[in-house]
């Protein structure tokens, strides 16, 4: 049984690396694969044949030989096993959902229109570095996919020419993942790895904004001397007036300001971050019951800027995805393998193999490039055991993020991008994914030398 539920999960695993190949939306398999593994799990668990152990290192097994009340005690823990781990996923999709309806909101007010004014330049460097720039700090407040989605939905109206623009998508993709890696609402693997306590927002903050920051500034600087980023180009934001609402600015500010609120709230309360994202949703949907959008809003226009508008146009097959992969890594880290759950008896097989932790982060960014760094992250959760902040965690939760950049499909934003742009892998991989190894690399680098000097 035990053998059957890896080989569920490595063929789940490989249908949602092969989902564009395979024309199938990766969160079928996520959720037929996490079904699946708690199923012959429960199965084996309650016919004998296999253990289960819970976060707090308790086995429990089922044999002939128990009497009544040892079986209640250990079919209650199978139980209490299977709530934890959906309690700890739920908190997760809880907080994307309110995320994802406060930047629906803005965008239902137009609030990203409000960016088109800070693009003011027709040669291509400077666009190059404001675009980037935006990139990088709105993935650390938005998360990496929306701001992609924002940016090149921004450069659509200022770039005609498509050949010009996969650049610059390109360019937004890697600055979009630096910028993420570094917040702990900038990318799901860092919302994981905080919500599961194994980060803090300080701490996240201070070991990661330097190496982010030179994982976005050494490919940009690289960038500028490719022939595709000389001259100027047409344009066409300075022609066209601004397409805003009266509620535009203050519902980007209000949206904007209510994710950033959020770590401040777990700060101050040390409840959940998704008890903040309720708070800051909530405050944002009662603003925008009241707001007036335009000069003449009549009841019947209120409809189209609700929140329940805003819950409509909401990526539900994202959510279920998170649901399916993560609940198919908690069934590993709850399987029995050797006394300890497989994910930790995996990581003592490469503590053997590889006994660098650092070149095995490392491969672990490599890997995020081909394989979706969600569950590669949620796996790392259940193989490790250091404490909150350790170094371990911000490696992983850097290389997590970032690593992604290398190919088109390796993250996020840059299936975002490959999708609204129909962005070639293959020319994606010859011009813009060296540039994004090399700032990986330099990111890295520059990473491990400052924990060298902080621990020297």
């Amino acid at each position: 049984m035990t053998l059957a539920i890896i080989l569920i999960f490595i063929l789940g695993y490989l249908t949602i690396v092969f989902e564009h190949p395979l024309h199938l939306d990766k969160t079928v398999p996520a959720l037929i694969m996490g079904a699946l593994c708690w199923a012959l799990l429960a199965i084996g668990f309650y016919g004998g044949s296999i253990s289960v152990i819970d976060t707090h290192d308790h086995l429990f097994t089922i044999n002939h030989g128990l009497g009544l009340t040892d079986l209640e005690v250990q079919e209650e823990g199978f139980a209490n096993a299977l709530l934890h781990h959906l309690g700890k996923t739920a908190e997760i999709l809880i907080f994307l959902i309110g995320a994802m309806t406060i930047v629906e909101i803005i965008d239902l007010h137009r609030g990203f229109e409000i960016l088109k004014s800070w693009v003011k330049t027709k040669n291509k460097k400077k666009l190059l570095w404001i675009l980037g720039t935006l990139a990088f700090i709105l993935s650390a407040i938005i998360d990496n996919l929306t701001a992609t989605i924002v940016l090149v939905t921004l450069l659509r109206k200022i770039i005609p020419e498509r050949s010009d623009r996969l650049w610059f998508a390109g360019m937004i993709v890697i600055a979009a993942n630096a910028g993420g890696a570094w917040s702990p609402i900038g990318d799901v693997t860092t919302t994981m790895l905080w919500i599961g306590k194994k980060v803090t927002t300080g701490g996240l903050i201070v070991n990661l904004v330097i190496p982010s920051i030179v994982c976005f500034v050494v490919p940009t600087f690289l960038a500028t001397f490719l022939k595709a980023f000389k001259g100027e180009i047409n344009v066409t934001v300075d022609n066209e007036p601004l397409d805003k609402l009266l509620s535009s600015k203050t519902m980007l500010f209000l949206g904007l300001g209510g994710i950033v609120f959020v770590p401040v709230f777990k700060t101050l309360t040390h409840l959940p971050p998704y008890m903040g994202m309720m708070l800051s949703m909530g405050v944002v949907w009662l603003v925008s019951e009241y707001i007036h959008p335009e000069e003449d809003f009549t009841e019947e226009r209120k409809k189209a800027y609700s929140a329940h508008n805003a819950l409509s146009r909401i990526e539900m097959s994202s959510i279920l995805f998170f649901l399916g992969i993560l609940m198919a890594v908690a069934a590993l880290e709850t399987l029995v393998v050797n006394g300890v759950g497989t994910l930790r008896y995996l990581a003592e097989m490469l503590e053997t193999a590889i006994p660098n932790r650092d070149i095995v982060v490392i491969l672990l960014g490599f890997g995020s490039a081909i394989i979706d760094n969600v569950p590669l992250v949620a796996a790392s959760m259940g193989m490790y055991t250091e404490g909150i902040d350790s170094k371990l965690w911000h490696f992983i939760a850097y290389c997590a993020g970032t690593g992604g950049s290398m190919l088109i499909i390796g993250s996020a934003a840059g299936v975002a991008a490959m999708g609204m742009e129909k962005i070639d892998f293959i020319w994606y991989l010859k011009k813009i994914g060296w540039l994004a190894l090399v700032g990986f690399l330099a990111g890295a680098a520059v990473f491990l030398a400052i924990y060298s000097f902080m621990a020297w």
